[in-house]
């Protein structure tokens, strides 16, 4: 629920307001250079984002859209890392979770340098074989999908409140993948084998996660029918458009119905549609859009892992992002080589892209605003933000 009279923080917003949008109101307490801009309308975050990404310098908009992480459970270290690199978003891996639930929320806090815009902190809380916090025992997709529908509801309601308490607003934790073959590389993440199984299970998940951390649909368009590991190759399918748009797409497309708020475009061939990855692709960010309906924020998966797969031309990890954005991402994620510097490389170069036009600052624009509404809506509806009576602040 969007609470009434949130005043929103953000970046200097010198773009003027007209009178059904934010109008920026300087504030004593917010830090220097900055504004606090109050919605006329608190429910209109679209206005309020626009506003904000309407007075962003072309570096923020960029910064914006980046999520990274760095390994280490030293809050001091993470909030210096989001505070230099003025990045959009962090991942929490399983470098960055400490041993106690008080003690990671201390470290989320840390990383939220301004409450009134936080970043958009990320986990893959999967359950089961994915999972980062060691106190989740929530059942997961290895029995799941297996029981009713209600048991995945019920098991990601838990899920979604328990990422929510240690201040992580966005799960990556939805498998919308569909196989029934063990085989598979993501059989046993995947919610459903069948089609129809795996749309009763993901629209479960999302509404069990619907009043705690946002939900994330993964891989798209469907790891299940493109054999091998994503975090080795490419994997590719020759599945036409009418068969995935038939089977495959079917629990993406009620996972986005249920009003899931962010999708992970997977590193996937499906070369009767594209030849290039779904991740780069802006024939499938059209799709899933334009066919399937899906107006949240598009992410791609670890962008490390394109450089993993060997091939030649996905080995510069900057290139691979301008790709990413200019194709229809909103933000993009690197995990598998990310260090403290290849935030600051990749906001360098999607600069530089707008610069030489090889990425258009409109799609820049369109990616940022749609990182900072959900920014905003976090802090709006106090996602991440809840009590922690055993946290010490960061400082």
């Amino acid at each position: 629920m969007i609470v009434a009279g949130l005043v929103i923080g953000a970046l200097a917003v010198a773009a003027p307001a007209a009178a059904s949008t934010p109008t920026p109101t300087p504030t004593s307490d917010a830090p220097t250079g900055t504004v606090r801009v109050v919605a006329a309308d608190p429910a209109d975050t679209q206005a309020a984002a626009s506003a904000l990404v309407a007075g962003m310098s072309l570096r923020e908009k960029a910064a914006a859209v980046v999520m990274g992480t760095i390994p280490t459970t030293d809050a001091g270290t993470l909030r210096q890392y989001m505070t230099t690199t003025g990045i959009g978003g962090f991942i929490l891996m399983g470098s960055n979770v400490p041993a106690t639930e008080g003690q990671l929320r201390a470290l989320t806090a840390a990383l939220t340098t301004d409450p009134a815009l936080p970043p958009l902190i990320a986990i893959d809380e999967e359950g089961g074989d994915v999972t980062r916090l060691p106190w989740d025992t929530y059942p997961s997709s290895v029995t799941l999908k297996d029981q009713p529908a209600a048991d995945s509801e019920e098991a990601f309601a838990g899920r979604g409140a328990l990422v929510l308490r240690a201040g992580v607003g966005v799960n990556f934790g939805i498998i919308a993948d569909v196989t029934a073959d063990p085989s598979m590389f993501i059989f046993r993440r995947a919610l459903g084998t069948t089609p129809d199984a795996g749309v009763a299970r993901v629209q479960a998940a999302v509404t069990g996660e619907s009043d705690d951390a946002l939900s994330t649909l993964k891989h798209f368009p469907g790891h299940g029918s493109a054999p091998g590991d994503s975090h080795l190759g490419i994997p590719t399918t020759g599945m036409s458009k009418a068969t995935w748009a038939a089977t495959d797409a079917l629990p993406f497309e009620a996972g986005i119905k249920a009003g899931a708020p962010v999708l992970m475009f997977g590193h996937l061939r499906f070369t009767s549609v594209d030849s290039a990855p779904a991740s780069l692709s802006a024939t499938w960010h059209k799709i899933a859009r334009d066919e399937l309906g899906f107006t949240g924020l598009a992410i791609t998966d670890d962008l490390g892992m394109l450089e993993a797969s060997g091939e030649s031309a996905l080995q510069d990890p900057v290139a691979n992002a301008v790709t990413a954005v200019a194709a229809g991402n909103d933000m993009v994620l690197e995990i598998m080589f990310s260090n403290a510097d290849t935030a600051t490389r990749i906001v360098d170069g999607l600069v530089a892209a707008v610069g030489s036009g090889a990425l258009p600052a409109q799609r820049l624009d369109e990616a940022a605003t749609r990182v900072t509404r959900l920014r905003l809506e976090l802090a709006a509806e106090g996602r991440g933000l809840m009590p922690c009576a055993d946290c010490t602040p960061a400082g």
